[in-house]
């Protein structure tokens, strides 16, 4: 009778006269279906159905992490614990999917992107800012792409959510406890800080700012580099420091180029009024 484990893949595939791929010291000690196996434990899989699930080198699946049919974790990605994907998700090397993180089906992440990290929390108590425990979690519903170098934080309660079809374009912050609507473009650098509300199908043109608790309304615009503190009504579109309607921007910039002339002007007249008021003494 054979010796009990636990074997390394060598082993098992010269007894099974198995090609192996991948590495042969790796030691494995037990069975499991494919949908509660561990990191020390081998499966099975046959036909297209499983075929098309894969992890790449060096990525680590925690455990209680569900990965769903066609998805595919690149290489040197981490899937935390608790974490569920959906079926046909995309990770590109090197996301990092941290705990408990909820993400849809056919989710797009490219590398580099940190979707659950704490979000930006301190009390200050006189002494030091104290961490507040971030122990909320991140929803990233279905037809999401998130680009690279991207970071959604998890909620400090409650949930952190991208909505359904949005955008975020590379190199985009989301604070903890924002919720994103559904078809949302959020655009490369675009800054959004904690428990902000963006309504569906708004526009955040490139490096936005978003001060805490604002609530900018379905199919508002923003226009790039713009400061947006407030409420922000829907369809409405919105450009400055500090943003305010771009008519109205528009109008504050025209009379802007017009301030040197006007002071030359001022200076001026207050000279001629200085000589009037000399020869009425």
């Amino acid at each position: 009778m054979a010796a009990a484990g636990p074997y390394t893949l060598a082993e098992l595939a010269a007894a099974l006269g198995a090609r192996l791929e991948g590495d042969p010291g790796l030691q494995v000690r037990g069975v499991a279906p494919l949908e509660t196996a561990g990191p020390e434990e081998v499966s099975f899989a046959w036909g297209a159905r499983h075929g098309r699930a894969a992890v790449g080198p060096f990525a680590v699946v925690e455990r209680r992490a569900r990965i769903g049919r066609g998805s595919r974790v690149g290489a040197l990605c981490f899937v935390g614990e608790g974490a569920r994907l959906g079926e046909d998700v995309q990770l590109y090397p090197r996301v990092v999917v941290r705990d408990g993180v909820q993400i849809g089906n056919r989710v797009i992440v490219h590398s580099g992107a940190v979707l659950g990290a704490d979000g930006f929390g301190y009390a200050f108590d006189g002494h030091a800012h104290r961490k507040i425990p971030q122990v909320g979690g991140v929803r990233i519903e279905d037809d999401v792409e998130i680009g690279a170098n991207t970071t959604v934080d998890r909620a400090t309660l409650g949930v952190t959510v991208i909505g359904r079809g949005s955008k975020l374009d590379n190199l985009v912050q989301v604070a903890h406890n924002c919720e994103i609507g559904e078809d949302v473009l959020l655009v490369a650098q675009v800054g959004v800080a904690g428990s902000c509300r963006i309504g569906s199908r708004a526009v955040l043109a490139g490096q936005v700012g978003v001060a805490d608790h604002t609530t900018i309304g379905a199919g508002a615009i923003i226009t790039a580099m713009s400061g947006v503190r407030g409420e922000i009504p829907a369809g409405t579109v919105w450009s400055g420091i500090p943003a305010r309607p771009t008519g109205e921007f528009r109008r504050i910039w025209a009379a802007q180029g017009r301030l040197p002339d006007l002071l030359r002007r001022i200076r001026e007249l207050e000279a001629r009024l200085g000589e009037l008021e000399k020869r009425s003494k």
